[in-house]
């Protein structure tokens, strides 16, 4: 069980932008942050991760509370894919390989280059090996920084915003990778997104943040219209088309 339990943080004394955040995530599960810009979601991820420093509260995984790990021993627990991924000009393969420092530090061994394979296999990536990353079309720049996560074989994996530049066929191939590698490996998966319709077909458990409270959290079934008019500030209609649920924007709440 990942769990987080009162966390607070803000960037400015007597300012939280985190304000007592709870709950609980399910190995296998994909939980999904929803919210407007400046809510707290990537301020939250942050902390998770570890990039900032909560001013109270814990962040425990499988009772192990993390403030109390070394950043390397930390960094073999939770990958993070941001929102801007950075590369460098380097092959797919090597992209990927830099994904395994918090394992081998500075020289790689026989068996971080054969982890490298194992994952560009998984990701279906073996046709672009040796091309550079800087060449390859969003989608596929997305899949190289999934494998770069992947191969760090962390227990918790995060997304800031994973379709955010993507067209819409990219989008379902990034959040369907992402649905099987909780499924297949039993990974603990928090998404920050702002799709509505993309969170609802893809996520199992919804985080609901508004200047930086947990406001709603739960299943499907928590995201409704008035639960999205509360955080979004947003009217919408809810429809059920073949069986799924379409939200439709009706407008801004006046």
């Amino acid at each position: 069980m990942l769990e987080i339990k009162g966390l607070s943080f803000g960037y400015k004394k007597n300012k939280l932008t985190l304000d007592n955040v709870s709950f609980n995530l399910e190995k296998g599960k994909v939980g999904i942050l929803l919210g407007k810009n400046g809510s707290g979601k990537s301020t939250l991820i942050k902390n998770i991760v570890g990039i900032l420093k909560p001013s109270q509260g814990d962040i425990i995984l499988d009772e192990t509370n993390l403030s109390t790990l070394k950043r390397i021993e930390r960094a073999k627990k939770i990958a993070y894919v941001p929102q801007d991924i950075l590369f460098g000009s380097l092959s797919v393969f090597d992209s990927i390989l830099t994904g395994r420092i918090s394992q081998f530090g500075l020289t790689s061994t026989k068996k971080d280059e054969e982890k490298v394979l194992e994952v560009i296999k998984e990701m279906n990536l073996e046709s672009l090996k040796d091309k550079n990353v800087n060449e390859l079309s969003g989608g596929e720049r997305q899949k190289v920084a999934i494998g770069r996560a992947l191969v760090q074989e962390p227990e918790i994996l995060i997304f800031d915003e994973p379709t955010g530049n993507l067209d819409i066929e990219n989008e379902q191939l990034i959040l369907n990778e992402t649905r099987r590698l909780a499924r297949e490996k039993n990974l603990y998966i928090l998404i920050a997104i702002h799709d509505i319709n993309l969170a609802m077909e893809f996520g199992d458990y919804f985080l609901l943040l508004k200047q930086g409270k947990l406001i709603h959290q739960g299943d499907k079934e928590i995201i409704n219209e008035e639960t999205i008019k509360q955080t979004f500030n947003i009217n919408v209609a809810i429809k059920e088309i073949e069986d799924k649920k379409i939200v439709l924007v009706k407008g801004e709440n006046k």
